[in-house]
This record gives C-alpha cells, structure tokens and sequence, in this order.
C-alpha cells in the first residue's frame, strides 16, 4: 500500500512540470524528495483539495481563493482569527464621514514577484482590471457582491488609492480582504471581450511564492520561492502542491512520508489515528465556516409541505456526530454558534421528526400510489437532484440526506461534481439542493454571506441577463429583504447583531437553506519536517511564511 501511495503521489509530481506557468519564466524544476530540491534546496511536499485550474481572481471565486491559499497573490488587508485586520499591501487609510469614499496608501517598496513595483497605480489597474473583465466577458466572478464600486483613481505622488462606493460601508477594509480583491500585475494582461482568458492559468502577485508550472489534467503545481518577496524570508525554495482528492489517501501519503504537510482530513478515523501519534502535529480550528445546501425555490421544493418534509427527515446531529464522526457541530442557523451572534435565540420548528414529515406529506396528498416506494407529486415520482463535490464531507451529508430522504419514501440522486463545475450548475439554477462549504464572516461579518438568500422582489437572482446577483436559489422573502436592508445601511453593531438574528430566524421558518453544521478545519504537518503549520480561522491562507522546515 506504502508503494501504491508513492507511485501516485511521484506521477502527479512527475506531470505537474508538463504545463509551464507565468512564474519566473525559467527553467522548469523538478521536485526532490521531502525537506529538499533537486538542487539541494528546501522543498516541501503538499497535498491538498485544489479547486481550481485557473488562479485569476477575475476568472471565478475558486480562482481568487486559490491564488492567495498557495501564496502567489496578498490583498490590501488580511484578517487575524478573531475577525479583526491587519495591514498587508495597504498601511494606513482614511475615510470619508459618508463613508463612500476611502483612500488607502499603499505599502513603500512592495514588488511583484517580476520585480515590477507594486505601487497605487498597479493596485488601482488591478482592481480595475478585475472588475471591467467582470463586467464585459465572460468570466463569472462577482466583484460587486461585496463591493458597489464607483470608481478607484491612483495617486502616484502620494502611492495612495482612492476607491469611490455608491453605498455606504461600515469598513471596507473588510470587504477588500475578501480573495478576489488579490492584486495582481496586469502588465502585458490580454483579457478583453474578444479575447478572454487573459490569465487563464497563473497570475504575477506580490505572495511569498510564484506558480512555476501547473498541470490541468492531475490539478498538481509547482512553486519557486518568490526571489522578490517583499515582507522578510521566504522559508522554502520549491513547494510541490500535489492534488490528493481522497482523504484517507491522503492521511496515508502522510504516513508514508511522500507529503509533509495536508489540509483538512476529514475521515474521522483517519484523523484520530494522526491526532495519537506524536509524529504528526494536528492543528484544529472551529470557528468561521457553515456547511450547507441552497435549496430551489425554482423547482419541486418551491412546494412547502414537500420542503418542510424534507428538513423535518434529515438528522442533522446524527449525521454530523456519527456521518462525518464530529467534524461538523450541528445547528440550524447559516452563522455558526461559535459567533458572538445569539444563536441561541433561534427556534427551529422544522427539527428531525421523521413520523411528522411522513403526516405532512400524506395529509398533502404525496403519496406513493404505485408501491415502488417513491412518492409522486403532479404524477411523478419524486427525485431530486443534490449536487455535491469530494471536499469537507459534502458528499457524505449528500448521501447521509438521500438515505434519510429514502426513509420517507423521497427520492434523491446525490450528482458528485467538481467543485467549478458545481459552481456553474448553482449559478445556472440546475439542481433541486446543492451543498457547499462557506466562511460566513468573509468580509469581516456576514452582510455578503447572507446575500445568498437576499431577493430584492426578484432583482438579485443570478440570470444570464443579471450576472451580478449572488442569490442562486431564487429565495424572495420580503421580510428577510427588508431585514437585510436595514441591516446593511446600520453602523450600529448591536442592531446589526439584533438584525441577524431575526434573518436566520426567517430563514429557518421558510425552510429556505438546509444547514449541515459547522466546520472544525484542520491542518497536519509531519512534527519532524516542518514548523508553523497552523490552519487559520479564515482559511483564505494556507501557505504562509509561518510554515518553515522544522529545525
């Protein structure tokens, strides 16, 4: 087995020199065995998820989270784990009284890893870059989901950048955390209309490491330490980030020492075996992420006996404490308890009771008239279609809820995709549930987190006409819209507390999203090899100059 492991983890090396990046334009580099190069240098063998082939933030919210995770690109800010900021490409700033316009200073003596100055006007090119190709091809991320520009202008003398919002923002320092914010140098950048695509594969940033190649097909990269890093020592010279899909390969890949470092285990007995060994130091963190699935209200489940049905057959403790072995606390609020957010006053009158869901549907007349054990609704057999992908036990809550579903005679056929193709299918509108995994306070509270439920009579559905909505499940509830209203215009944090509350609790009384719990991420480093690998609270950053070779 310790073989097999080697052999898949040396072919995903071996291809990932096949496609040659935008790194540093050199020669390629092969991998060497764990803690050194080829060249002798310090090397480090990753394995983790990788969720996009593209690592442009303008390309799609994968792409943008990717760039930062592997330490290619850095944002103007950057969040600490208790949700405050710290300065990163920005250090200081100053804000308007109708707190429309901020300017920022950009950070003296910062470079691309091209050496190119990363100044106010190549930030200012940057996030203009981003949200012009946003608007005009055909890429899909939504800039605007988070921030209503107006305009951003560079002042070269002063280095500061001024950014113009049409509505009013509490700090948008938070916001500008958020990874498609990462600045990127768009020198010599073709992407237009005509031609998009522009940085399909990698981009130049500012981050402690540069993509030297990439190989689509086994989703496996090669960094080189970034020669031009603006912010102190660079601890290795080469990473390898190697795709491993499959956790308990991946916790093997450990073991056998073809990998020094993983991200999120998720096999329960998997991770317990490496939490009793003192070879391997595992870093755990609960904190800021929800595990659910959007439900939509633009097909079968916009029925509301068949919807409530639905939440009343799925247990969400079992699955959560036996399913996916405690990897996930359970609750059915979008914001995790964890958060100063008074949970606790939620009611759930749509709890686990599997003979009150199988009353609901019979009294509404869905009922299974041909004895094949499916019930029919309009004639038809009831089946629906739950996207989900391999990452953070989402596709065993699928499966764990189509068994619950089957107890109750409802028919669901679990779609494992990946992660952009899934992506794709949530902002098309096909599929009946699809579940994801997402940081609730992204932005430094959950104002564009609970926008995926925000209506607006309509308006803020994702459309091929409408293409910066961020609502993908077709949701409209007016009082839920005029919560969030409020809530979004209020600097008060106490109101702002008070408003979240009462949209969870709507939320909740429209069975509109089927919360699975909580995540308690992690992050494992072979204790001999390597130093500093803490998983953070805002999983935005991965590597980072903190994970060093153990001395």
């Amino acid at each position: 087995m310790k073989k097999r492991i080697a052999a898949m983890i040396m072919a995903l090396t071996m291809t990932a020199g096949m496609l040659s990046g935008c790194g540093t334009g050199g020669e390629e580099k092969s991998a060497g065995s764990a803690g050194t190069s080829a060249d002798g240098g310090s090397h480090l063998n990753f394995g983790c998820y990788v969720y996009s082939t593209s690592f442009d933030p303008a390309a799609y919210q994968n792409a943008s989270w990717q760039g930062m995770r592997w330490g290619i690109t850095e944002t103007l800010y950057k969040f600490n784990d208790d949700a405050t900021l710290s300065p990163w490409l920005a250090d200081s700033y100053e804000v308007s009284d109708d707190h429309k316009t901020w300017t920022f200073h950009i950070r003296d003596g910062v470079t691309f890893s091209n050496g190119n100055p990363c100044d106010a006007q190549a930030v200012a090119d940057s996030l203009n870059r981003l949200f012009h190709v946003c608007e005009s091809t055909e890429y899909s991320s939504t800039p605007k989901q988070y921030i209503d520009m107006a305009s951003i202008e560079a002042d070269t003398e002063a280095n500061t950048v001024t950014i113009v919002t049409n509505v009013a923002y509490a700090d948008l320092r938070g916001p500008l955390c958020f990874p498609f914010y990462t600045i990127i140098d768009v020198e010599g950048d073709t992407t237009d209309a005509e031609h998009p695509g522009g940085y399909s594969t990698s981009v130049i940033g500012t981050g402690p490491y540069v993509l030297d190649s990439f190989d689509e097909l086994s989703k496996s990269g090669e960094l080189v330490k970034n020669e031009n890093y603006w912010n102190g020592e660079v601890p290795y010279d080469s990473i390898s980030m190697m795709f491993i899909e499959d956790d308990t390969t991946k916790a093997m890949a450990l073991e056998s020492g073809d990998i020094d470092l993983a991200e999120n285990v998720t096999t329960i007995s998997d991770l317990q075996k490496l939490e009793a060994d003192d070879a391997y130091y595992v870093s755990k963190k609960t904190g800021v992420r929800a595990g659910f699935a959007l439900v939509n209200f633009n097909g079968i489940l916009a029925n509301d006996a068949l919807r409530q049905a639905v939440f009343m057959a799925v247990d969400g403790e079992t699955l959560c404490d036996v399913t996916v072995g405690g990897m996930y606390t359970y609750g059915p609020g979008v914001i995790p308890s964890t958060l100063d957010y008074d949970s606790e006053k939620l009611e759930n009158p749509y709890a686990y009771d599997q003979e009150a869901a199988i009353k609901l549907l019979d009294d509404n007349g869905i009922v299974d008239t041909d004895g094949d054990g499916i019930r029919e609704l309009d004639g038809e057999n009831i089946n629906l279609q739950f996207d989900t992908y391999k990452n953070r036990c989402l596709s065993d809550f699928a499966e764990g809820i189509q068994s619950q579903l089957k107890a109750v005679g409802i028919g669901c056929t679990v779609n494992v995709l990946d992660s952009d193709t899934l992506w794709m299918q949530m902002q098309e509108g096909d599929y009946d549930l699809t579940n994801s995994n997402w940081i609730t306070v992204g932005t430094g509270d959950p104002e564009a987190y609970l926008l995926n439920w925000y209506g607006n009579g309509g308006e803020n559905f994702f459309t091929p006409d409408n293409t910066d909505a961020t609502n993908y499940c077709s949701y409209d509830n007016e009082e839920f819209n005029k919560l969030y209203d409020r809530f979004k215009t209020s600097f008060d944090e106490q109101e702002r507390k008070d408003l979240v509350v009462q949209m969870e609790q709507v939320l909740i009384d429209d069975c509109a999203v089927l919360v699975h719990g909580y995540y308690n991420s992690t992050m494992i480093s072979n204790a001999s090899k390597v130093t500093g690998a803490e998983i953070p609270a805002f999983d935005y950053y991965w590597l980072t100059t903190d994970i060093k070779p153990a001395e």
